[in-house]
């Protein structure tokens, strides 16, 4: 693609998103979804006065010009941005993976979100260790987990724990095997001060699910937010096809009346493929989906030019959120 295509893709990518531009530049947004606007070799996206380029393609230096020219359009546009990371998805070494410095020498750590602290590090991953496409998630957890009890399973950094805390839960317990992502879990509660009881659990989610279930735990709200593939002695996860399987496994865990949050982000799983793996599950009538969380337009893209592969509908992203609502025999 020619440079001034590229620039003039970026500046109307910019202007689409002018009200997510916060005055005090601490917020998160994706600035350009190139996979649907127009150029799917690149993103942006934006953590307070940090921007962050992912490079996508698999010979990253075949665009290194046009990484250039994206960086200059930034500075140009955001004057505020104080540092720019390239992440090369395809490059030959981790760390050019997790992101280098076109400009400046340090990355924000914290950002602000419908009024909640996070901690964070854009360098931490090649996903930067906070999901953007799960923010209306997180707002529905602040607006409708008062007084409720939750375990965040496949917790990463905990931002969708965090984020029920916000809303007045009265306990939250973040459950990830990798005792550094909950690190982050842990400071953005202090960042916060927030007085819910919150409990971590650093464990193998097969195991961890076993023991709770041993110990008959029981909460108002499970948050179900797996990685696309992983296997280990324990078990396999694989949500292209394995849904019901880490469904069925959590939901002796949940109260009566009480809430499945099933995240699905598989990338060629249709939407209408992952509503008939729901709609299997909800046939013993004890299951029902509520509602369906759409990902946000900044993340979906403005004036979309290129369709998704794989259709998400009735979800508009491949980011699939359901909501699903839990009944128990009585």
């Amino acid at each position: 693609m020619p440079e001034d295509k590229l620039v003039s893709l970026i500046q109307s990518s910019i202007s689409a998103r002018e009200w997510f531009i916060s005055p005090k530049h601490a917020s998160a947004y994706r600035l350009f979804n190139g996979f649907t606007e127009g150029f799917p070799e690149l993103s942006i996206d934006v953590y307070a006065k940090t921007g962050v380029i992912h490079n996508y393609s698999k010979n990253p230096q075949t665009i290194s010009a046009l990484i250039q020219q994206v960086a200059s359009t930034l500075i140009e546009c955001l004057p505020w941005l104080s540092t720019i990371v390239i992440k090369a998805r395809y490059a030959a070494t981790q760390a050019e993976q997790n992101g280098t410095y076109l400009l400046g020498a340090k990355v924000n750590r914290q950002i602000e979100e419908n009024r909640v602290l996070y901690q964070i590090n854009p360098l931490l991953n090649q996903d930067s260790s906070f999901y953007l496409d799960t923010r209306n998630l997180r707002s529905w957890l602040k607006d409708n987990m008062s007084g409720k009890t939750v375990l965040n399973t496949f917790a990463y950094t905990g931002s969708l724990g965090i984020a029920a805390l916000a809303g007045g839960a009265i306990s939250v317990e973040q459950l990830d095997i990798n005792k550094l992502y909950l690190q982050f879990a842990k400071d953005s509660y202090a960042l916060n001060g927030f007085s819910g009881k919150v409990k971590y659990h650093i464990d193998d989610f097969w195991k961890a699910v076993k023991r709770l279930n041993r110990e008959e735990q029981r909460f108002d709200c499970v948050i179900l937010d797996p990685p696309f593939f992983t296997t280990n002695q324990s078990g396999t996860i694989d949500i292209s096809k394995g849904s019901k399987a880490l469904i069925n496994k959590l939901r002796p865990l949940i109260n009566d009346d009480g809430y499945l949050i099933s995240v699905n982000n598989a990338l060629f799983l249709s939407g209408a493929d992952y509503v008939t793996q729901l709609e299997e599950i909800f046939s013993d009538g004890y299951l029902s989906l509520q509602e369906i969380i759409p990902v946000s337009s900044d993340c979906v893209g403005y004036n979309v030019r290129t369709p998704y592969k794989v259709s998400p509908e009735p979800f508009n992203h491949p980011t699939k959120i359901a909501i699903i609502r839990v009944r128990r025999k009585q």
